[in-house]
């Protein structure tokens, strides 16, 4: 089995699916079903398919109600342009569907009312994934634009804290306007718990970050990048200063007159093989 016909058996559809869909069939909504049971999987499959391009580990393929989820076993060393690739090509899909439905509706396959249906779920379900808050689509989008600028631990939560004003922003507006939409809730309490757990988890993500950089494979690192630290600075607040697309290494001087540069496996085996979790860069020295 290759890699692309892999990838198909790890689509799963999660339980609270069938139960919305259940709903919606029993509610009459059967055309409204079938088209965001295609846009969302279309969507994910997009997603997928790059990944798969780019030789992700991919873990499986969850379909939601509102949504889906790749389940990726990367941890953030991946090359920038590769997870923006994989990120738009979730909401490029939609453009796909757009053109497959107005050719469908012009060969009149597709009458004119589900066709404004069907347009209609597609630009919901694309709208809804660029709003930027993570894990949508646009939240990824821009934290992958604070990767450029911030070290990767800065830029993990900085996008969180941005994440979390634009849902409440969205929580006022839903308030504001469509107080009693249930299905609104529904995203609105999935995205909060989702960042709750992102927030709870940042640490351990950073230190799957480290590992990645220090056990797996390091030849998209291009770039070389000097720290200045101090000599009192632990390593994991000098680990706190990495960032994502470049080789480090770390200077600091003991004395006035004595200059010192570590590489940064040298800090990184230091933590994780001698287990020195708690040593100062002079102490790493002495």
């Amino acid at each position: 089995m290759n890699k692309w016909s892999a990838l198909f058996t790890k689509i799963k559809i999660h339980p609270l699916y069938w139960l919305i869909a259940g709903i919606g069939l029993i509610t009459a909504s059967f055309w409204s079903v079938i088209f965001l049971t295609i846009i969302i999987f279309v969507h994910e499959l997009g997603h997928a398919l790059v990944a798969t391009f780019f030789n992700w580990r991919i873990n499986k393929v969850v379909l939601l109600p509102f949504g889906g989820v790749v389940d990726l076993d990367e941890h953030g060393n991946r090359p920038l342009l590769e997870e923006f690739l994989v990120t738009i090509a979730g909401p490029f899909q939609h453009f796909l569907l757009y053109l497959a439905a107005f050719f469908l509706y012009k060969i009149s396959i597709l009458p004119q009312n589900l066709y404004e249906l069907f347009l209609f779920h597609n630009l919901c379900i694309l709208c809804f994934n660029l709003f930027p808050i993570w894990p949508l689509d646009g939240g990824k989008i821009l934290y992958q634009l604070f990767l450029l600028i911030f070290p990767f631990a800065k830029a993990h939560e900085v996008n969180l804290y941005c994440s979390f004003i634009f849902l409440f922003l969205g929580v006022f507006f839903t308030l504001l306007l469509q107080p009693v939409n249930l299905t609104a809730w529904v995203c609105i309490s999935f995205l909060f718990v989702s960042l709750l757990m992102e927030w709870k988890h940042r640490h351990f993500i950073m230190i799957r970050f480290l590992m990645e950089r220090f056990y797996g494979k390091k030849a998209y690192i291009q770039k070389i990048k000097s720290i200045n630290v101090s000599k009192d600075m632990k390593l994991y607040e000098v680990f706190s200063r990495f960032q994502k697309g470049y080789k480090h290494n770390v200077v600091f001087s003991t004395n006035p007159k004595n200059q010192m540069t570590l590489d940064e496996n040298e800090l990184l085996h230091a933590y994780f093989t001698e287990k020195r979790v708690t040593s100062t860069m002079e102490e790493l020295v002495s």
